[in-house]
């Protein structure tokens, strides 16, 4: 009997192999090309309109690649402790040409290139699940003629990384099923890396991954199994010593300082409403389906789950078992209040993570490609072009950068950081030489340096221990730099103000004050000189407005 279901299952799979004909390279050259031509306009439309580090995050990314080769402190410390890696480092071989860094091209181009792998390894596991070129390259077009995703690959984003090794992921699984082989689990196992390394969803993926394998086996192969969950849990074994090694509680990155749980937490405390679907699954589902929806466009989202039902009858349940993962893991982390989602027209209407809704596109694109696939042979072409049309009507009937809800979300929410940031990196472009030393957080604060070509080095922030440490406890004896930039009120505020007890005075030359932004400070050491000067400007001051005062 196992030999008759081994036979049975080869010739299925020669089968499918012989209907959709062998991959030639004019096929793959086609698809590259196809998907290449997409991905590289994007990215130069939205890097000549500026829109590269509209992001926090993006630009975030950007500043963590850059301060692993530019610091005072250079080296795996600078990683920090929350996000994953892996973005950070396919950086670095770009991060250190200035032009790049200053622009965002060198976080923008790995993401790109994750983008195109997605593609191509999803035209290649549809075509082997279905058989059939066509349906593989309606599933390629669906992925690629999205606005928002478009969008996405052309900034510094883990989302386009995270379902580029996801991709793999899914190749890798169809092809084990077909024909069982270590070749398959080890591309699974460096994809399952490649994701956890980037995004936490792929932590939740990895085990429920391997069952998978071992269940898509035919004879099933526990060894297989075991071996892809023992491979694929190295990248957060190798996180969890890294948070343990630099910050001393493997969970650091949890429920650290700089976590979302004590962010959350802080804002809670501070007045703030609980986020929409925290502990509240109606709300956590309404949440998420909103999200999905803005991410996908609504014609594709309700041809998806349409076609969800096609996929099981056509024997397509691992892609789906597999795809649905990451929808499942947000959910969770919506309820549990790890992971809030605003949309524009529900409660409390702003934007805030709508990208998320991305987890779903995947599975949304195996749903639709059913729902083709079961058309007539004679008509599966047509279908697989009226799928492609009514999924990309949302965008046709609206063609402009607003209806890209992805897009609007980051010009949005970056409008009053664009302006403190272009003001203050203006000002130091002026008044700033090189090797004066500047006293500073990194985080949002980072932007400024970039665009004003102030080398990372040239900053003392919080990646800087045991320097940065001493400051805040002593800044009389250890603040040596000549200017300081904080947010009012932050750290590096308070050290300042509390030198000047003892040890050298700041004098705060530039305040930078943006409607609903944080005030932005600019201190300057002054020296014996510099209080003499400034003194007698203020008593300057102080007899004209006495002069001006009615007698």
């Amino acid at each position: 009997m196992p030999k008759l279901a081994k036979l049975s299952r080869a010739v299925s799979s020669s089968r499918r192999e012989h209907q959709a004909g062998k991959l030639s390279l004019w096929e793959l050259g086609a698809l590259i090309s196809f998907l290449g031509v997409l991905s590289g306009f994007a990215l130069f439309w939205h890097t000549a309109n500026g829109h590269t580090l509209y992001f926090g995050d993006a630009a975030a990314h950007l500043a963590i690649a850059r301060r692993i080769v530019d610091s005072r402190t250079p080296g795996v410390f600078q990683i920090g402790s929350v996000w994953l890696p892996l973005p950070h480092v396919l950086m670095l071989p770009l991060v250190g040409r200035d032009s790049w860094w200053r622009s965002g091209l060198a976080g923008a181009l790995p993401t790109a290139l994750a983008f195109l792998l997605g593609g191509v390894f999803l035209y290649l596991a549809v075509r082997r699940l279905y058989g059939c070129r066509r349906t593989a390259g309606l599933a390629a077009a669906l992925y690629a003629l999205n606005p928002n995703l478009l969008y996405l690959q052309a900034i510094p984003m883990t989302e386009p990384l995270f379902l580029g090794a996801l991709m793999g992921l899914f190749w890798a699984l169809v092809t084990y099923a077909s024909r069982p082989s270590l070749g398959a689990v080890a591309g699974a196992a460096l994809a399952l890396n490649a994701a956890s390394l980037t995004r936490y969803e792929g932590w939740f993926v990895t085990p429920f991954a391997a069952l998978l394998f071992w269940l898509a086996g035919r004879p099933r192969r526990l060894g297989y199994g075991l071996l892809l969950a023992g491979l694929g849990a190295l990248g957060p074994l190798w996180w969890l010593f890294h948070n343990w090694w630099f910050f001393g509680d493997v969970w650091y990155f949890f429920d650290g300082p700089y976590s979302a749980k004590a962010i959350y937490q802080r804002q809670l405390q501070a007045g703030m409403s609980p986020y929409p679907g925290d502990h509240n699954w109606k709300q956590a589902v309404i949440q998420f389906q909103a999200a999905v929806q803005l991410c996908s466009g609504k014609t594709l989202f309700w041809l998806g789950l349409a076609g969800l039902l096609a996929a099981v009858f056509q024997r397509a349940w691992l892609g789906l078992a597999l795809l649905i993962l990451p929808s499942i893991f947000y959910l969770v982390s919506i309820y549990s209040a790890g992971t809030p989602i605003f949309v524009p027209h529900l409660w409390p209407y702003s934007y805030y993570n709508i990208r998320y809704g991305f987890a779903a596109y995947p599975l949304l694109i195996l749903g639709a490609c059913s729902l083709a696939a079961v058309a007539p042979k004679r008509l599966r072409t047509a279908s697989a072009v009226a799928v492609v049309l009514l999924a990309v009507a949302p965008w046709l009937a609206y063609p402009r950068k607003e209806s890209w809800m992805v897009w609007k979300e980051s010009q949005v929410n970056s409008e009053a950081r664009r302006a403190w940031t272009a003001e203050a990196a203006s000002y130091l472009q002026q008044h700033y030489r090189p090797g004066a030393g500047i006293f500073s957080t990194l985080g949002d604060l980072a932007s400024i340096y970039r665009e004003a070509g102030i080398a990372l080095k040239e900053v003392l922030h919080e990646g800087n221990r045991p320097h940065w440490d001493a400051v805040l406890a002593r800044p009389d004896l250890f603040l040596w730099e000549e200017w300081a930039v904080a947010v009012s009120g932050d750290p590096v505020a308070t050290a300042v103000l509390r030198a000047r007890r003892r040890g050298p005075r700041y004098e705060c030359v530039k305040i930078i004050s943006i409607k609903e932004a944080p005030v932005i400070e600019i201190y300057r050491r002054m020296g014996p000189i510099d209080r003499i000067i400034s003194a007698n400007a203020n008593h300057e001051d102080s007899v004209r407005q006495g002069a001006r005062r009615p007698q």
